[in-house]
This record gives C-alpha cells, sequence and structure tokens, in this order.
C-alpha cells in the first residue's frame, strides 16, 4: 500500500529531467521500501510511492546527492489525502510576481521606503499590521484612480497560476485567494486566475484619493490561518486535504495549518517552516505533487 509520495519537479520552461535520473531516483527510493512510478510530465515532472513511512529528512538527503545543484524541486508527502480538496493561496509574489503596496508606492514616490519595510514584514522582522499601518500611511492622497493605473500596467500571474487554480476547481476544489494586501487588486487577480473566492484589506478612500488608513479589521497572519479553517468548513472536508501556499511570514500559520503547506520563491523563515518548497518549478508544481498528469491540467 503506498504510503509516501515524492515528487521530483523542475520548471516547464527548463527540462532538467530525464530517464537516467528518473531510474537513479527509483533505485535510491527502493532502499526505503516497494516503490512504483510515473511520468506525469516528460522532463518536467517524475512521481513516486513507497510503501514505508521513512523520515522526510532521510529521502530528502538520499535524493539531493542525486540530483546535486540540478534546478530540480523535491515534494516529499503522505500518500493518503494527497489530491486536495482546498486551495488556499497568498497574492503578493506567489498569484502574482510583483508586491502590489510597493507599486503603488511607485506611484506615489516613497517606493524605496515602502518596499524596505515590506520586505522586513515578508521576513517576520516586524509585526505585520503595524507594518502594513506604517506602509499605507506613506500612501495618503494618492489619487484612487491610480490603484486601476496601477493594475493595468504592473500587475502579472506567475506562470502556472491559472493552470494551478483552474485545474483545482475542475476536480471540485474549494479555490480562495487570501492576502494582507487590497480588495482592489485581490477580487481582480481572483477573477483573472479563476479563484472562487477572496479575502484582503480595504483601503480608506475619500473624496477619490486614499486617506492612507485601512478600514477594519486588518487581513493578516491570524485572520489568514481563520480563512483556511473557514474554507475546510465550507468544503466540508479534513485539514489533511488542504493545500496553502505562501511567500512571506504572515503565511506561516496557515502554511503550518494545511495538509501540504507550501513555500512558493520563499522567504528563508518560511521555506524553512513549509512541507514543500518550490524553488525551480512554477505553480504547476503544485499539481505535480497532487500527482496530476500534465494531460489532466485545465488551460
Amino acid at each position: 500500500m503506498p504510503v509516501t509520495a515524492i515528487t521530483l519537479v523542475c520548471n516547464p520552461a527548463s527540462p532538467a529531467l530525464n530517464p537516467d535520473m528518473a531510474e537513479a531516483a527509483l533505485n535510491t527510493l527502493g532502499a526505503f521500501g516497494r516503490v512504483e512510478s510515473q511520468t506525469l510530465s516528460e522532463g518536467i515532472a517524475e512521481d513516486f510511492v513507497i510503501a514505508a513511512a521513512p523520515p522526510r529528512a532521510e529521502i530528502n538527503d538520499a535524493l539531493a546527492g542525486l540530483i546535486a545543484r540540478r534546478p530540480i524541486d523535491i515534494i516529499i508527502q503522505p500518500a493518503r489525502y494527497r489530491r486536495k480538496r482546498v486551495l488556499i493561496a497568498d497574492m503578493d509574489s506567489t498569484i502574482i510576481a510583483q508586491e502590489c503596496i510597493d507599486e503603488l508606492a511607485d506611484f506615489a514616490g516613497v517606493r524605496n521606503e515602502v518596499a524596505a519595510v515590506t520586505e522586513r514584514a515578508m521576513r517576520g522582522e516586524l509585526g505585520f499590521e503595524g507594518a502594513l499601518t506604517e506602509r499605507v500611511a506613506m500612501l495618503k492622497g494618492l489619487s484612487s484612480q491610480t490603484l486601476e493605473d496601477c493594475f493595468n500596467s504592473r500587475i502579472t500571474l506567475n506562470p502556472g497560476a491559472e493552470r494551478l487554480v483552474r485545474t483545482m476547481n475542475a476536480h471540485g476544489a474549494l479555490t480562495m485567494l487570501v492576502s494582507g494586501g487590497f480588495t482592489f487588486f485581490v477580487e481582480r487577480v481572483a477573477r483573472r486566475a479563476g479563484f472562487q473566492a477572496w479575502r484582503a484589506n480595504n483601503l480608506e478612500i475619500e473624496n477619490g484619493r486614499l486617506t492612507g488608513r485601512i478600514i477594519p479589521p486588518v487581513i493578516g497572519r491570524e485572520a489568514k490561518q481563520a480563512a483556511l479553517l473557514d474554507a475546510i468548513a465550507q468544503a466540508n472536508v479534513t485539514s489533511e486535504e488542504s493545500l496553502a501556499v505562501g511567500d512571506g511570514a504572515n503565511d506561516l500559520d496557515m502554511i503550518a495549518a494545511a495538509g501540504l503547506g507550501a513555500a512558493y520563491r520563499a522567504k528563508p523563515k518560511v521555506a524553512a517552516a513549509a512541507d514543500a518548497r518550490i524553488e525551480y518549478g512554477d505553480l504547476t508544481a503544485l499539481l505535480f505533487a497532487q500527482g496530476f498528469d500534465r494531460s489532466c491540467f485545465s488551460e
């Protein structure tokens, strides 16, 4: 009976897996127990299941020696419940390539000041709510039209984002985008990527200009975890059947509470805490991690 699932995945734009490596991985994993393998996408994703549950660190160390410095991610998880029924994702620097508040600050002429606070907050060096309040205050007086201009000219989905969300939707999962950013952006990104639901902060606007304040309550670290738990309850599934992905310190609680907590191009503290680290693959790595064959992806 399969107990542990191991997925090797690289960036679809730069295939780094080959049959020889897949065979070597199969032989290496055979030392832990009976193993079965499957190619999920030629040159991009190889999947293995073993009838044993050795410590994750032991499997990782064995494969890391084989992979060496190749740009390949290793995802190790229990085989049971690997096909997730809930996806909850952070937005900034996860589903999209930008930090929206930094882009808005560029329009306001304070990008360097705001970006420095953003970086420290995402590393966990500053409390999220205080850091958000400080940064939003620097946007006071910015025209509300700037939000539209910023979204249209600056905001882009990360590779694989839409395929991840739409494939999970097609297979019956509940998908939610939750962000410490702003509803104006989150709602639009959610619709573009295909999320069924979203939560975010609301900027206060008076007379067509930002006041430099957030309308309470603030969506931060605890609220993100609460959103995950709400989604699990709504989908009527167990926490093991959930997937959370993010990159910053305010994602730590939801990543810890999910059945599979994934760090995408994440800050060191988040990468160290996550079940899975995506450093090389795009967001479709989270589909391969669930055992989806490339032919199952929704475009």
